[in-house]
């Protein structure tokens, strides 16, 4: 008997990781059921024709503020996620700063406000409280990607120091839990933010001094040696210079499972657009880039696989917020959710990177590091995550194209060659040519490697 499949995705060239090649894919049930030749002549439901364009897995971003609960007017759920689903990204692992999930309760609370409000799959990621480090592994069981950590004292989150740092290694590592570490030194941060105040300054350049380029070695060389030494998963976050990555790629060596994620402001963006722009490129860790010296060692550092996988660090404010107070008040963070994809299509397309090294980084990788089953892969059985990939199409971004509700990007006037066209999530066309399909509700909740039913 013939087989007749779902969705049929005719006419591209299949990219993962691995490589090229012109495939059709077929789905059944929301899971890819075949990779095949033109040749192959199966019957479906429904017809995509990618008309020549690249067929990629669905992006998966594991690191994105959504800001809800919490500050709305900053972002909320479903803006953030449809942005997503415009763009590519068919996965997201959210946390919250401003309303952290530190306890099974407050996770089940999330996720019912969340119901309905998600246009791509999503996981959450829950946030380390020094003094209540023995409950993370009920939180692991209830179904967190993985675990938030911060070494100083940022956004209203604790800082977790050393001695806590041991304990948190010990907890995790018998779950297999990972745990994304924010690294720069609290004692250095406090020390130079003392200072500062001190002298009166509220010029830009206080952020990188504020927030140093010591302060983030000393703390990624202290993380990078609990994880050798206890066999803690951790991932370094958005490491911002080649000396952090080298740091931990030292412990690699000596058997360390820890990782770098990277975003591309530190690939990209100049440590002195701070004088001229102030809080809207205040970030932290900021910009580090002073030459194209820096530039290329970033890119070398993602190339090589020296940085495991991408993140957009999506944390949006409106322009009008980023600008209503001094460069000490001002909201940390940038919006990115709109312009990652974009961004590395376009450094594909231009020779700097490989799409192939695109799909690792920014889909496959990220998936695996996080345990996020179905995801990340064009396999059979996967789910069918899917997108195709204009590379004729050029434009240039511009504040009025973000659908996040900050409405502004720091990449603005940015010429870029390449455009997702479509976006398939679970079988279903959930976004065309831009435009997103309704109801754009369709995203689901995406458990971690250690749930466990009921758990939550």
């Amino acid at each position: 008997m013939t087989v007749r499949f779902d969705l049929a995705i005719r006419g591209g060239t299949v990219v993962t990781a691995k490589g090229r090649a012109p495939l059709d894919l077929y789905t059944k049930e929301g899971r890819i059921a075949a990779v095949v030749s033109p040749t192959s002549g199966y019957d479906a439901a429904e017809v995509l024709d990618a008309g020549g364009a690249l067929v990629l897995p669905g992006m998966v971003d594991t690191h994105v503020h959504f800001m809800e609960p919490g500050d709305a007017t900053r972002e909320d759920f479903l803006e953030g996620s449809t942005a997503a689903a415009v763009q590519g990204v068919t996965t997201v692992v959210e946390h919250t700063h401003g309303w952290p999930v530190n306890s099974p309760g407050k996770l089940a609370e999330k996720l019912d406000l969340l119901r309905d409000r998600a246009a791509v799959d999503f996981g959450l990621a829950a946030h380390v409280w020094p003094e209540r480090i023995a409950d993370l592994p009920a939180l692991w069981r209830a179904g967190i990607a993985y675990f938030k950590a911060f070494t100083c004292n940022t956004h209203g989150i604790p800082a977790v120091p050393p001695d806590k740092l041991l304990e948190l290694s010990e907890t995790i590592a018998p779950l297999g839990a990972p745990c994304l570490v924010h690294c720069e030194d609290d004692l250095m941060t406090a020390a130079n933010e003392r200072l500062l105040r001190d002298a009166q300054r509220d010029d830009g350049a206080v952020i990188p001094e504020w927030r140093s380029r010591e302060a983030e070695l000393v703390a990624t060389g202290t993380v990078a040696l609990f994880s050798k030494l206890r066999g803690a998963r951790f991932v370094v976050a958005h490491a911002s210079n080649p000396e952090a990555i080298a740091l931990v790629e030292a412990m690699r060596g000596q058997g360390a499972p820890i990782l770098v994620e990277c975003c591309p402001q530190y690939m990209r963006i100049r440590e002195d657009e701070i004088l001229s722009e102030g809080a809207l490129r205040k970030f932290t860790p900021p910009a580090r880039i002073r030459s194209s010296d820096d530039e290329r060692r970033m890119w070398d550092a993602f190339n090589q696989g020296q940085v495991h996988h991408l993140a957009s660090d999506h944390a949006p404010a409106t322009r009008e917020q980023k600008l209503a107070g001094d460069i000490w008040s001002a909201h940390f963070g940038l919006p990115g959710i709109d312009t990652t994809m974009p961004l590395m299509l376009d450094a594909a397309l231009r020779g700097r990177t490989s799409l192939e090294r695109v799909v690792e980084a920014y889909s496959e990788a990220p998936a695996r590091a996080y345990g996020l089953r179905g995801k990340g892969s064009l396999g059979v059985g996967a789910d069918a995550d899917v997108i195709l990939v204009d590379v004729a199409a050029k434009r240039e971004l511009a504040d009025e194209d973000v659908l996040s509700r900050a409405g502004w990007t720091p990449y603005a006037g940015t010429p870029v060659q390449g455009r997702v066209s479509a976006t398939v999530l679970r079988g279903r066309v959930i976004v065309r040519d831009g435009r997103v399909e309704e109801p754009g509700r369709a995203g689901r909740f995406v458990p971690g490697a250690g749930y466990v039913a009921g758990a939550a």
